[in-house]
Parts: structure tokens; sequence; C-alpha cells
């Protein structure tokens, strides 16, 4: 299933996700105005390898080059993937934990991604790139927060697509299950955008986007789920004047 919409209002405009997003788009933009080679040398130089992160993984290199990684796209249909995700899915994790858990959030799940795939690939020397990792922690998230929230999008079946609607743990739930399952296929491989999908960055990325889901759900007064559903059903009432 591709996902295209989800039937949860939120509360406020999502300014750190689209501020990631519009990021994104103008990272991607300089890209294209690289030449291939000049495009390669680029991530070599900048984005996060494997080989180089797993000698010295705690450095302030190493961080840097994560963190620049996040922002690298290997294509178009690279970052219109991820950026439709992040849209999707990020604005209502946002609304619930607010801006400073929520970059909380993306970050740590990008660099537990990160530091997951070079567990998988230490020696491998093709650079990581893609907010993937970052934005898997996201939908690990939302899992938890939302799970049964609707979410329609559609299935291709051969020249035909077929409109469905699913509850968001099953659409996320698969996602994973995915990714876990084609990261075993992959095993061996030399994987990231370019050289292969990097699975155990998503599947990373999503543990991470749970397991701090939790923390910081305890470590911050949430509203009840009272409040919280008729701050929801007020947004939603606007919405529809």
């Amino acid at each position: 299933m591709l996902p295209l919409q989800d039937l949860n209002p939120r509360r406020r405009m999502p300014v750190f996700t689209y501020t990631l997003i519009i990021i994104n788009v103008i990272v991607f933009i300089w890209e294209l105005s690289l030449a291939p080679g000049q495009l390669d040398r680029m991530f070599m130089d900048l984005a996060a390898v494997p080989a180089s992160i797993s000698h010295a993984p705690f450095s302030l290199a190493a961080f840097i080059a994560i963190i620049r990684s996040m922002f690298f796209h290997g294509g178009f249909d690279h970052i219109i993937g991820n950026m439709l995700y992040l849209w999707l899915f990020g604005d209502n994790v946002e609304d619930r934990l607010g801006g400073v858990c929520y970059l909380i959030l993306y970050f740590v799940s990008g660099f537990a991604a990160a530091f997951a795939q070079v567990l998988i690939s230490p020696e491998s020397t093709v650079p990581m790139i893609g907010a993937s990792g970052a934005i898997a922690g996201v939908l690990g998230s939302y899992f938890i927060l939302f799970p049964g929230v609707r979410v329609r999008g559609i299935i291709p079946l051969g020249r035909v697509s077929q409109w469905v609607e699913w509850p968001a743990w099953l659409v996320l739930g698969f996602w994973f299950a995915l990714q876990v399952v084609d990261g075993f296929a992959s095993l061996g491989a030399d994987t990231s955008y370019g050289g292969g999908v990097a699975f155990a960055a998503h599947v990373g990325g999503f543990v991470a986007g749970i397991v701090l889901t939790w923390l910081l759900t305890a470590l911050v007064p949430q509203p009840g789920p009272e409040v919280h559903r008729a701050s929801l059903y007020q947004r939603a009432a606007r919405q529809q004047r």
C-alpha cells in the first residue's frame, strides 16, 4: 500500500516537519546542480561511510557526517518517497510530542539507524545517504501514538490501482515487516542508496522511534485521552467550516 492520507487532524501547524522538508528539498536542488562525478565525490567526502564510522564511531567527524547524510538523497524517487512519509506522518507526531521532543526523536532515530547499518556492514565503503532512518523513527512513533487512525492509500494492481483504507498499525506494521524480511535477504550485500537499500537502517530507526516515544511520553506530561480526543474533534470541526 502507498499511503496518501491519514484521517488524523492536528492542533497546530507542524513547523519543524515543514522546515525539515524544505531543507531536504533545498539540499536536493543543490545536488542537481552538480555533475555526476562531483556528486559522487561529494557523497564520499561529506556523507557517512560505514567503514569510516566503524573506526571512529564517537568522533565529532562521525557525528557531523551522519547529520549531513540525513539531508542527502540519491534521486527523485528517493526524496519524493521520504518526503511523502515525513509529510504524511510527521505532522501528527510533532503535534503530539511538541517541537523539541519531535526533533530529539527525529535526529536520535537517524543516528540509531546509521549505527544499525554500520553494525551490519562495518567495512562498507558505500556512503549512507537519505532521511529514511530518521523518518522510520517518526513512523515508529506514529505506530505507538496513533495505531487506530485510518490511513488511505492505493494498492497498484497492474494497470489498475485500488483505493483502500487501513488502520495505521497495519500500514506501518506491514512496512516494518517488509524491511525486516528484505533486510535478512540483503545480508552480506553492500547496501545504501545507490548500492542497495539500507534496510537495517530502516529497522533500527523504527525501533528507536518506538523506544524514544515510550521514554518521551513518560518524561514529558501528555494530555489525557479525553482531553486529546476533544482537542482533535475541535480541530476537525474548524477544518470543516
